[in-house]
């Protein structure tokens, strides 16, 4: 959990969602950046029930295969539960989430009615469940990205239906992964752009 070092009032909590190896130190890097933007974070690690992040993405890749996704979402969505009623949080949560954490934080949005903010990073997307959709979505998807963009037209067609209130943005350049800035598909200025997004668009809707 992070926050900033002086809390004088209930803070806006964002579960921060790992890619698919578990809570490396890049998202626990999310998660304090989180903080110091004024909120307070919690990055679960869903590798934790086989001992937790194992210090290496490919035996973390390796580790998450073994556990089931859908037991994984309900162990976020236990994480927004207990976030929403901590002491130092106002109870205005959202989810941030990167890859296999984009696709948590798109069936959050579904399965949660009371998520205040969506960011799924190069998320997939979910075909069912769409019009339950309460809280506000910010997608970021790298242009380079043909795997998981291939799902986008139909989920905005979805969402599109249903009313949904979601902005979308295509980093024309980028790959899959272009905000992690431990692998060599970092991309630092879409990276940074896509995060000063993210933190002005929960600002506004935690508020």
């Amino acid at each position: 959990m992070s926050r900033p070092i002086e809390v004088k009032e209930k803070l806006p909590g964002i579960i921060v969602v790992h890619e698919n190896r578990g809570l490396n130190p890049h998202i626990e890097d999310v998660g304090r950046r989180s903080g110091l933007a004024g909120f307070i974070s919690l990055a679960p690690d869903a590798l934790t029930p086989l001992g937790g992040y194992p210090g290496t993405d490919d035996e973390g890749r390796e580790m998450q295969r073994k556990r089931d996704r859908n037991k994984m979402l309900e162990d976020f969505i236990a994480a927004f539960e207990y976030l929403k009623v901590h002491p130092e949080c106002s109870g205005k949560v959202g989810v941030v989430g990167f890859c296999f954490g984009g696709w948590i934080s798109n069936m959050m949005a579904i399965k949660v009615a009371d998520l205040a903010a969506a960011v799924p990073f190069y998320g997939g997307q979910p075909t069912e469940g769409i019009a339950d959709i309460n809280a506000p979505l910010l997608l970021h998807f790298g242009g380079l990205d043909k795997r998981v963009n291939a799902g986008w037209p139909a989920y905005e067609t979805a969402l599109n239906e249903h009313n949904k209130e979601y902005e979308a943005f295509i980093y024309d350049g980028a790959n899959h992964g272009f905000h992690n800035d431990t692998t060599p598909r970092y991309d630092r200025e879409d990276a940074e752009l896509a995060w000063k997004r993210t933190i002005n668009f929960f600002k506004d809707k935690l508020s």
